[in-house]
């Protein structure tokens, strides 16, 4: 689900959007956990709390800078450079696991709608987790077991892909989903607490640029995560050419935007034998695939557990709650109470979008286009091509939002996104002509870079003072809006989903819009004022 997940991901995270803000020179901020954003506007979860990172905890293994020597900073600041990127590191390994496994799940499992029921599952008890396990596991067992523990729970997800049935793939989602929200908030406080400590020892006045580094250099590596783990599963699933099925022209036609579900599609493989193009791949090659990202993910977990310092070394501060000292209950109230700002509740259509965009993407337009027409075996390789667009594209997002402003970047994002669902009701999938599979989907994973960073990046705008609220809002919607489409994907026709599709995105944008005339309006008055 690549961005799915980090945004929901996509995105999952518990906490802050940190927003762009350019430092005034003759006021520089004290020093705090506050992030501003990155130029991936990734949303990453922060310590609000103001300390000194110069202070020495006796009870932690961190020294007051003014009593190191300079080949002793020297070494501190490569040994927090070495844990970012051990933890950088661990996470691309686990998400290359999880991506490979996540895209894959409409087709290989699609039997009675199981892989897609699964998907649907994870978001779900990811909502309910997001609101009560990361303040207290974090409190519990600290960042550094937190990340290794919860790392773990995908690993049980993954075990499940063996035995694939609803016996054990959905109590496997249930413990994926709960151990998400906690390991993405873990891994964005260590980023911060760390920041703030490189900032001290290189004398920075503000921890700013230090943070946005870590965060930059995280993402960097972790969204290659996508191209790994479906190169891993294309290669597998295409090994013994021979057997593969071979889709008839008569069948195509049931392909794309005609796809559904229930259909019983047969079709001639190269042996001559009937099967569906949509028939779970040789059990052999799922099993040495499973086994082959069960080790991804269990290295992820070892290098975490054996190469991450603990939190403690630089400073690490106990959780009494949530980062503005929330416990769950109250978090959770003041979600709901949010609801009551109109600016959330013109914002909620847009970001249900975020999440049925990344679902349809992972679970519809994998099934319906690509393995219906081409082979499940080609999935992993048309989808490298949208994660590495995802990557270019959140990289760049953020400078080009600097010059040109927001709205016209939310207007191309949505342009975009009407001419590929345009493109899918009209396109007839053709394996004899592939470049527009890769086309489609480098094209889908540059809007989706767009909406990640964008709908992040606004919600840190218009809710400046009210973070953790919002973005418990964000969390919900966005987890939401996969749930829902996961969990229809199996009873509609691709048509039918596309049309929800027009609906989500045409609601989300006339919200978003509102807010921007009447934004727009305010400072005019302001200015006259």
């Amino acid at each position: 689900m690549g961005n799915s997940e980090e945004v929901a991901a996509g995105e999952v995270n518990e906490g802050y959007v940190p927003t762009e803000e350019k430092v005034k020179e003759d006021e520089p901020p004290p020093y705090s956990s506050d992030v501003k954003e990155n130029e991936t506007s990734v949303p990453v979860d922060i310590e609000r709390k103001n300390h000194n990172p110069n202070f020495q905890n006796e009870n932690d293994g961190m020294r007051n800078i003014g009593s190191m020597s300079a080949s002793e900073i020297k070494q501190e600041k490569m040994r927090i450079w070495k844990n970012v990127a051990v933890i950088s590191l661990s996470f691309m390994c686990l998400f290359t696991a999880f991506n490979s496994v996540g895209n894959l799940q409409s087709s290989i499992n699609a039997d009675a709608g199981l892989g897609t029921t699964a998907s649907a599952t994870i978001y779900v008890a990811l909502i309910v987790s997001c609101m009560f396990v990361p303040t207290w596991l974090i409190k519990t067992i600290k960042c550094k077991w937190t990340m290794v523990f919860c790392e773990l729970c995908y690993s049980v997800y993954i075990i499940a892909q063996f035995w694939p049935s609803f016996a054990t793939l959905i109590p496997a989602a249930i413990i994926l989903g709960i151990g998400a929200a906690p390991m993405w908030s873990a891994k964005c406080t260590y980023l911060t607490q760390v920041g703030n400590r490189y900032a001290a020892l290189i004398g920075d006045k503000s921890a700013e640029p230090s943070i946005t580094r870590f965060f930059g250099f995280f993402f960097m590596v972790f969204q290659t995560s996508q191209i790994w783990g479906n190169l891993i599963s294309s290669l597998v699933l295409s090994m013994d050419k021979a057997n593969e099925t071979i889709v008839g022209e008569q069948l195509l036609e049931y392909c794309g935007a005609n796809f559904c579900n229930s259909r019983n599609l047969t079709n001639i493989t190269g042996d001559g034998s009937v099967a569906s193009p949509l028939e779970r791949p040789d059990e052999d090659k799922i099993q040495m695939l499973t086994g082959i990202l069960l080790g991804f993910a269990l290295l992820a977990s070892l290098i975490m557990a054996l190469l991450v310092d603990p939190l403690s070394r630089f400073g690490e501060e106990a959780r009494q709650g949530s980062s503005t000292g929330k416990t769950g209950v109250e978090l959770l109230l003041a979600t709901f109470q949010h609801m009551k700002n109109p600016y959330q509740l013109l914002i909620i259509p847009l970001t249900l979008w975020s999440g049925f965009e990344q679902a349809f993407l992972t679970a519809d337009f994998t099934a319906a286009y690509i393995s219906c027409s081409w082979g499940v075996q080609h999935v992993g390789f048309v989808l490298i091509c949208y994660g590495a667009a995802d990557a270019i594209g959140s990289i760049t997002c953020g400078s080009i939002v600097k010059r040109v402003g927001r709205v016209p970047i939310f207007i191309f994002g949505a342009l975009l996104n009407a001419g590929l669902i345009i493109a899918l009701f009209l396109w007839q999938p053709d394996p004899s002509n592939p470049v527009i599979f890769f086309v489609i989907a480098a094209f889908w994973g540059l809007a989706d870079s767009i909406w990640q960073t964008q709908i992040n990046s606004f919600y840190g705008v218009i809710f400046a003072g009210s973070e953790e609220a919002a973005f418990s809002n964000y969390r919900l919607w966005e987890s939401l809006g996969f749930a829902i489409a996961f969990a229809y994907s199996y009873a509609l026709c691709a048509n039918a989903k596309l049309w929800v599709l027009v609906g989500i995105l045409i609601a989300g944008m006339t919200g978003y819009l509102i807010i921007e005339i009447i934004e727009s309006k305010k400072f005019k008055k302001t200015r006259k004022e």
